[in-house]
């Protein structure tokens, strides 16, 4: 029940925050020459306007078809290591989601290449002239059978920059916020205090690594009308700052702040809601129980299962 409640609420974050996903990543690898957009709100109405309210939800299905995996492979790692490391601390919190983070990347950077190219395709267009991919499978496809493995894998080393701290940051924060304002299982206030932990400390995650994930978007993104126009992470880098000065590593961090609180805010509440209803039917979840007594650590090990 506790994976099942994992993916669930992990489902449910997707849906709530894929629109403001999909506003990150336009703003992120948007030229400076002849941007598109002025901002966040002035994107949104942009896509809405010119590709309707599906435009926002373009992409959706690579993290959808990831997201069983992504949640047994941080369920797992981050259990584990926290049985092996044997003591509830917040630093423990930290290494055993700075593991899952790193190892779940197998799946993640796949997926988050597929979401990109998807959310860029048919920019400003209601019904794309010309579409390079027909979903997110066949967009993996396609890039295999053009660049092999390699290409498949675009963006490894940043998604590994980026989600092995994010991961750690995460839990951290919000086992810290949980022992500060006093959460039990039997609080009245539950939700409402899970709620503002999960969301605060998705916040917190992705302030320590957005930078990278600014850099990351670019990378997958490149080479999407046929032109590579960065040879690496430092290329990359040097270019971006050259052209766009250091305020180019918080493109696009609005729309991803304003996504962080909802996405954790419904990831929680759904994951709470069905293990207290599966509690009440029959005998709640112990396996994890032992290694974390409080907080209701099942919820805290699922609930995040990628990019935050």
């Amino acid at each position: 029940m506790d994976f099942v409640a994992g993916c669930v609420g992990g489902a449910a974050g997707v849906l709530v925050g894929h629109p403001f996903d999909t506003v990150k990543v336009r703003l992120q690898v948007q030229s400076i020459d002849k941007p598109l957009y002025r901002g966040t709100f002035h994107c949104f109405q942009s896509i809405i306007r010119q590709e309707s309210l599906t435009g926002l939800y373009k992409g959706i299905g690579s993290p959808m078809m990831g997201l069983t995996f992504i949640n047994a492979i941080v369920f797992g790692v981050q259990g584990n290591t926290m049985r092996q490391l044997a003591h509830d601390t917040p630093m423990n919190q930290f290494l055993a989601g700075a593991a899952a983070g790193a190892i779940q990347c197998v799946i993640c950077c796949p997926m988050e290449l597929a979401k990109t190219r998807m959310q860029m395709q048919g920019t400003g267009e209601k019904k794309p002239s010309r579409k390079l991919y027909k979903n997110s499978l066949d967009c993996l496809v396609r890039i295999y059978n053009r660049e092999g493995l390699r290409g498949v894998n675009r963006g490894m080393v940043t998604t590994l920059i980026r989600e092995t701290p994010g991961f750690g940051v995460y839990f951290l924060a919000y086992d810290v916020l949980t022992r500060s304002i006093g959460f039990e299982p039997n609080d009245r206030f539950m939700i409402p205090k899970l709620l503002f932990a999960g969301g605060m400390a998705g916040i917190a995650s992705w302030l320590s690594t957005y930078p990278v994930d600014v850099i990351k978007s670019r990378l997958q993104a490149d080479g999407v009308g046929g032109v590579n126009q960065y040879s690496g992470i430092a290329d990359c880098v040097r270019q971006s700052v050259r052209r766009e000065g250091y305020m180019v590593f918080t493109r696009g961090l609005t729309s991803t702040l304003l996504r962080a609180f909802p996405v954790n805010a419904a990831t929680f509440a759904t994951v709470t809601l069905i293990l207290m209803y599966a509690r009440g039917e029959g005998e709640g979840p112990k396996d994890c129980e032992e290694v974390q007594p409080s907080h209701l650590a099942p919820i805290q090990q699922q609930t995040q299962p990628s990019s935050l």
